[in-house]
């Protein structure tokens, strides 16, 4: 086979770049093609352990190599990214394959041209090549399984990065931090928990948990939305869902974001926003496992008419047996707290879209316009659309 011409015909199809290694020395790179550059010599930071296999310099540039059997020739897949390329990334780039600086401009065009991949995808752009080298199927879990030999190799790195951050005092100390954080969030304590922020972040060491600064940070983002959601807001009485998706739609924001000021900046924003949340729909303490599953199954189901039957069936209970729990854990009626929840939306909806009134009164199930209108005035003093000009001007 021409390997060459199908490493040149594969980039042609997909655009993602490839290369062509014998004897562990580059015969072709589509990248360095681009580029007008020589292709890279040496590859020693892929070394082949299990075939194919996945080859990262971190969780931003992800590689792929695959040896095709019987001969000297093996295939290197990448770079792929699933991210927004960023100059911090091409300067990484640049570092690692020592790319002459005058070709930054030429290399992040070419860089930002590859089609964006996850990581599934990717993995299975490997098994098609390596299928067709070397005529035979690669299963995909078979990718991930880990053999003797690399296990151990893994455990000693981390037995080494630990004994060198031992040797060097870099170690963790944020977790009483986490703990009284989460705390104030479960709690709903807005202006203690800026007090807490401000004054009590200055030294706090968080580990590496990536190569670049900007990849680091907004991995420690994502761990940050995770156990924020998971250990403030829930507890503190925030829907589930909602609070799941909210934590997705934050992650998703920070991807789009380029410096370590913005990236903090709306880390600070989500945690004081799932704090208030929290204060919103904060449960008094006691609060048993049924009425809370129930609270969470209305909250999650504002735009469906849920009757008092529905709510008790999700807690495998008759209705009159919640209807008393309701009313003897929350002081309210569950057609009431219904209502309120569907009211909540409601507000939300006058603020953030431009839905009209009938639009909001049949999306929550209200029997018609104006009983929606009557309830909400008599909730909250006012009528929808004064709620909405006075929300909107803000």
């Amino acid at each position: 086979m021409d390997y060459i011409s199908f490493c040149k015909n594969f980039f042609a199809a997909t655009n993602i770049p490839i290369s062509l290694l014998k004897n562990e020395n580059a015969e072709y790179s589509a990248l360095g093609e681009m580029l007008s550059m020589h292709p890279q010599p040496h590859w020693e930071l892929f070394p082949i352990d299990r075939n194919p296999v996945f080859c990262s310099y971190s969780p931003d540039i992800e590689y792929g190599r695959i040896h095709v059997d019987h001969t000297d020739y093996d295939v290197i897949l990448g770079p792929a990214f699933n991210v927004p390329v960023t100059g911090q990334m091409v300067r990484q780039y640049m570092h690692e394959f020592m790319v002459p600086l005058d070709c930054r401009e030429q290399l992040m065009e070419c860089l930002s041209s590859i089609p964006r991949t996850s990581h599934l995808q990717f993995a299975r752009y490997l098994a098609f090549l390596y299928q067709c080298l070397n005529h035979k199927e690669a299963n995909l879990q078979d990718f991930y399984t880990e053999d003797e030999v690399y296990t151990r190799s893994r455990n000693q790195r981390q037995v080494y990065n630990m004994i060198d951050d031992m040797e060097n005092d870099n170690l963790h100390n944020t977790y009483p931090f986490e703990l009284e954080m989460y705390q104030y969030i479960k709690n709903g304590n807005v202006e203690h928990l800026k007090e807490f922020l401000h004054t009590n972040s200055i030294f706090l060491k968080e580990g590496k948990m990536a190569h670049s600064p900007v990849r680091h940070t907004k991995n420690l983002f994502i761990a940050t939305a995770a156990k924020v959601g998971f250990l403030g807001a829930i507890p503190g009485g925030v829907d589930i869902e909602k609070t799941y998706q909210l934590a997705d739609f934050y992650i998703q924001e920070c991807e789009q974001l380029q410096t370590i000021e913005e990236i903090t900046n709306l880390q600070y924003m989500m945690i004081i926003d799932f704090c208030q949340r929290a204060g919103e729909t904060h449960m008094p303490d006691g609060i048993s496992s049924e009425v809370y599953q129930c609270m969470n199954y209305i909250r999650s189901h504002t735009n469906e008419p849920i009757s008092i039957d529905d709510v008790a069936r999700q807690v495998h209970r008759s209705s009159s047996h919640m209807m008393r729990r309701f009313k003897e854990e929350l002081g309210i009626h569950i057609g009431a707290f219904i209502t309120r929840c569907k009211l909540e939306e409601a507000k939300s909806l006058l603020t953030y879209s431009n839905k009209s009134l009938a639009e909001i009164s049949s999306y929550l199930c209200f029997s018609s316009q104006s009983y929606f209108q009557n309830v909400f005035k008599k909730q909250y003093g006012i009528t929808p659309m004064q709620y909405r000009k006075n929300t909107q001007k803000k």
